[in-house]
C-alpha cells in the first residue's frame, strides 16, 4: 500500500490539489452506513456524504440491487436516437417532484454540465425569440456553480476557486451576496441592490442563476427565503427567466425536498445532481418549462448539447430508486433530528477565539473561522479522531448522510471542537 500511495502522490491529481506539494489521500478499501473504512482498518464517521451525494449511507442493499439488475440488461446505451426505461421513469418520477411548470428533462452527467446545458437553454431561448441582446446572467456574489467555464462565469468572480480565469470568462452581472439571514427582515441593501439592477440591465439579461437558500463550495453561506421570492417577482416584472441550481440542495439536504420550496418559488430551469444517485454514479439533470423547451426551437433550432453518457442506464437505474427510497422513507424526521442535534451542538463553538460564525439549516452544520484554516493539519486530526471531515478555506463543516445515528454524529461535533482548538 505503501508503493501505492507514493504512486498516487506522484501521478494521480485529486481535486483542488497541487501536484507539487498534495494533500494527503488517505486509503479507502470499504465502506457501508455512515462509515468509510481505511486500509489500515480504523473506520472513519463521514461528515461529508462524500461530497454531500450519499444520503442514505454506502453499500445501501436496495440500491445495490438496482445497479445489479440493470447491468444484467446493459450498462450503457447511446441516448441518441435511442431511448430506455430506467430513462423514461427516472424523468416521470424528476417531474413529479419537482415544481409543477418543470416538464421536460435533460439528462447530464455532471452537475457543471447541467449548468451548462442550464445556460445553454437560457441564451438560446432568447436568441430564438430574436432577442440576442439577453445574453448575459445575474447572479449574487460568493455563488459556486461548477468547474466548466460556463458555470465558473457565475462562482464569485473574486473570491471564488476560479479568479484565475477571469480574462477568459464572459463578464456577467454580480449583485452582492444577501445580508439578509434566515427569520430575517429583508435588509434594505439587498433590495436596493438587486432592484437597481434588474432597473438597469434587464434588456440585456438573459437569467439569474442562483442557489436557492444556500450558497455552497462558494462560502457555505444561508439566506432568506424573502430574498429568493423577492428575486423571483423580478424577474417575472422584467421579463427575466430563473435558473435555480438545486444540484447540492435538492433531495432533502435544507429539510425540503427543494431548497426553492422554503420560498414557494417556482423556477424557469432547475439543476440537479449529487444526491440524485444516492452517490453511487455521476448523473445530473437539466429540468425546464414547456415555455422554455418550445420556445428553444422556435426558429427551427435544437438545443446544442449531447453528453455521451447522458442518461446512463445504471444512472437512472440507481437514481429512480435512490428517490423512491426517499420518498418511502424518514428523511424529514432524519433532517430535522440532524438539523436539531448540529444547532444545539455546534452553537458551543460561537464563542471559541478562532470562530467567527456558526450556522445550521437542515443537515448542515457550518463553523466559520476567522482565519483559512490549515487543511493537512485539521484532516490528520479528524482522522486520529476517527471522523472524516474536510474543511475548506475558513469553513468547516458538515453535511453527513441522512443516516447518521446520534451517536456518530456527535463524534463529528466534538472532532470539530478538537480541530478549532489546534489553530
Amino acid at each position: 500500500m505503501n508503493d501505492d500511495l507514493e504512486f498516487d502522490r506522484r501521478h494521480i491529481w485529486h481535486p483542488y490539489t497541487s501536484m507539487v506539494d498534495p494533500l494527503p489521500a488517505y486509503p479507502v478499501v470499504s465502506a457501508r452506513g455512515a462509515r468509510i473504512r481505511l486500509a489500515d482498518g480504523r473506520e472513519l464517521v463521514d461528515g461529508m456524504a462524500s461530497w454531500w451525494s450519499v444520503i442514505h449511507g454506502y453499500n445501501h442493499p436496495r440500491l445495490n440491487i438496482a445497479i445489479e439488475n440493470q447491468l444484467k440488461k446493459t450498462a450503457h446505451v447511446m441516448f441518441g436516437g435511442l431511448t430506455h426505461a430506467p430513462a423514461i421513469e427516472l424523468a416521470r418520477m424528476l417531474i413529479d417532484v419537482t415544481p409543477e411548470p418543470l416538464q421536460h428533462v435533460f439528462f447530464c452527467d455532471s452537475g457543471s454540465v447541467s449548468v451548462e446545458v442550464a445556460i445553454k437553454m437560457a441564451m438560446q431561448f432568447w436568441d430564438a425569440q430574436a432577442r440576442p441582446e439577453k445574453h448575459r446572467l445575474l447572479t449574487i456574489r460568493g455563488g459556486y456553480h461548477g468547474d466548466t467555464f460556463g458555470a465558473m462565469s457565475v462562482c464569485d468572480p473574486v473570491n471564488g476557486m476560479h479568479e484565475r480565469f477571469r480574462s477568459v470568462l464572459p463578464e456577467h452581472l454580480f449583485v452582492d451576496r444577501p445580508r439578509t439571514r434566515p427569520g430575517t427582515p429583508l435588509h434594505p441593501a439587498d433590495v436596493e441592490q438587486i432592484e437597481s439592477t434588474f432597473a438597469a440591465y434587464h434588456g440585456q439579461i438573459a437569467a439569474v442563476i442562483l442557489e436557492p437558500i444556500v450558497q455552497g463550495a462558494g462560502g457555505m453561506w444561508f439566506y432568506a427565503a424573502e430574498y429568493l421570492s423577492h428575486v423571483q417577482a423580478l424577474c417575472r416584472r422584467y421579463d427575466v427567466l430563473l435558473i435555480l441550481d438545486e444540484i447540492a440542495t435538492g433531495f432533502g439536504r435544507t429539510g425540503r425536498m427543494f431548497a426553492c420550496e422554503h420560498a414557494g418559488v417556482e423556477p424557469d430551469i432547475m439543476c440537479l445532481g449529487k444526491a440524485m444517485t444516492g452517490g453511487y454514479l455521476g448523473q445530473a439533470a437539466t429540468l425546464t418549462s414547456t415555455r422554455i423547451a418550445e420556445g428553444i426551437s422556435a426558429d427551427g433550432g435544437v438545443l446544442m448539447h449531447g453528453p455521451t453518457f447522458m442518461a446512463n442506464p445504471l444512472a437512472c437505474a440507481v437514481a429512480r430508486q435512490s428517490i423512491e427510497l426517499l420518498l418511502a422513507g424518514a428523511w424529514k424526521a432524519q433532517v430535522a433530528a440532524i438539523e436539531s442535534q448540529l444547532r444545539e451542538e455546534l452553537s458551543q463553538y460561537a464563542s471559541h477565539r478562532a470562530v467567527a460564525d456558526v450556522r445550521t439549516l437542515g443537515a448542515i452544520g457550518v463553523v466559520q473561522t476567522r482565519d483559512p484554516v490549515p487543511v493537512a493539519a485539521l484532516q490528520q486530526i479528524f482522522v486520529e479522531a476517527d471522523v472524516w471531515i474536510r474543511p475548506f478555506n475558513d469553513l468547516i463543516y458538515l453535511m453527513p448522510p441522512f443516516v447518521i445515528d446520534r451517536d456518530d454524529l456527535r463524534l463529528l461535533t466534538r472532532a470539530i471542537g478538537l480541530g478549532l482548538d489546534a489553530l
